[in-house]
């Protein structure tokens, strides 16, 4: 057992006064490329991370869920028959909005009995590594599999987008979820965001002699606030003027008409959306015909087009990507949704401690709020651990 589970089983008898009756857990998600492209129905290609959300589960005799976590001092109850979307707010909109979204999607709650959860997390909040989805992916293995529903992991990925777009409010794609559910060892998820379709690509980080660095700038970003939801408006608004379904139909070689045809900012929006599908695709090839490696210039494009084109980094992210790469890095770029959040960094292990000692120093230097810095390493998704 390890220590994670047993702290579970603790913190559950300790809030609810009994054992629970199982240990699930689900991991957060490092977007190795592919930034704003899952809602354009394009390419992602993340990778599920060994920090990890886990939530213990006991049984009730009555319909009502209750949940209580290690990141809040409240408890909250709801019963399963006045579950909505407007029912719950705050941070128990993610758990609760699975068990309303596992109802919207076939699910037969009439009949099933009441849980109590309590989440616990080493997952960094707001740094951009989907501590939202690992919730989200968590308790929907755990309900799925205590229940009984048979739902596959496809589906508990499209449950988990369901709950944090219409309860949560953040209209984020299904990427994060799929990272979460589907991960594997030393492996990333290449997932075809149109048509779900997810091939399980070996990264070779550790035989390359590689870590992947992620650089927590501790700028906190809320991606129901208006910065995402405009970016995603913009996007939408390219492609009906381009008379596409969605941007994942706009080629490269398309951009010189989308630039006679849109305003500037929608543009350049359009731009980094599609040159980021491409140097997606780019990566997974160079990957398996290069190695991890070759794929530093495809990380530092993606964050000149985040900076510059879809306008989401901030001066903590930049600095970050910047000093990793005057040091060594062999490819750096921002992670996640933006407006805050964290960097990744591409580096020879050797150099790891030099480039987290130098990161750290020129935060001091600019008068940041000094960054967490630590590597993290490719990781099996959500699973049942007691």
């Amino acid at each position: 057992m390890t220590d994670a589970v047993a702290s579970a089983q603790h913190l559950f008898a300790e809030q609810y006064g009994r054992r629970p009756a199982g240990v699930w857990s689900a991991p957060g998600r490092v977007n190795l490329i592919g930034e704003h492209t899952d809602y354009n129905d394009g390419f992602v290609f993340p990778f599920a991370i060994d920090r990890r959300t886990t939530v213990a589960l006991g049984d009730r005799d009555d319909r009502v869920v209750r949940v209580s976590s290690t990141f809040s001092p409240e408890t909250i109850e709801v019963h399963l028959d006045a579950l909505t979307p407007d029912a719950v707010s705050g941070w128990a909109a993610y758990p609760l909005g699975v068990v309303w979204a596992l109802g919207e999607s076939g699910a037969d709650l009439a009949h099933v009995r009441g849980v109590d959860l309590h989440i616990d997390s080493d997952v960094p909040v707001g740094a951009g590594l989907s501590s939202s989805a690992a919730i989200e992916c968590a308790v929907a293995l755990a309900l799925d599999e205590h229940w009984g529903l048979g739902f596959d992991r496809a589906t508990l990925a499209k449950i988990g987008r369901l709950a944090e777009n219409r309860v949560v409010g953040a209209p984020t794609g299904i990427m994060d979820q799929s990272a979460s559910l589907l991960g594997e060892a030393d492996a990333a998820v290449f997932l075809d965001c149109r048509s779900l379709d997810a091939d399980v690509i070996p990264l070779g980080f550790a035989e390359a002699g590689l870590s992947l660095l992620v650089i927590d700038t501790r700028v906190s970003h809320a991606h129901a606030t208006g910065g995402y939801a405009a970016r995603r408006a913009s996007c939408e608004a390219g492609a009906a003027a381009l008379g596409a379904e969605s941007l994942r139909e706009v080629r490269v070689d398309d951009l010189d008409r989308a630039r006679d045809l849109l305003d500037d900012e929608t543009f350049r929006r359009v731009r980094h959306v599609v040159t980021e599908n491409q140097r997606v695709l780019d990566t997974v090839r160079t990957l398996r015909e290069q190695g991890p490696g070759a794929i530093g210039p495809l990380l530092d494009a993606s964050h000149v087009s985040m900076r510059d084109d879809f306008e989401i980094s901030v001066p903590e992210l930049d600095l970050a990507v910047e000093t990793a790469q005057a040091n060594g890095a062999i490819g750096a770029r921002m992670t996640g949704g933006g407006f805050g959040g964290a960097a990744i960094a591409l580096v020879i292990d050797d150099l790891v401690p030099v480039v987290a000692r130098k990161v750290v120093e020129a935060f001091a230097e600019h008068g940041f709020r000094e960054p967490g810095v630590f590597t993290v390493h490719a990781a099996q998704g959500a699973r049942r651990d007691a």
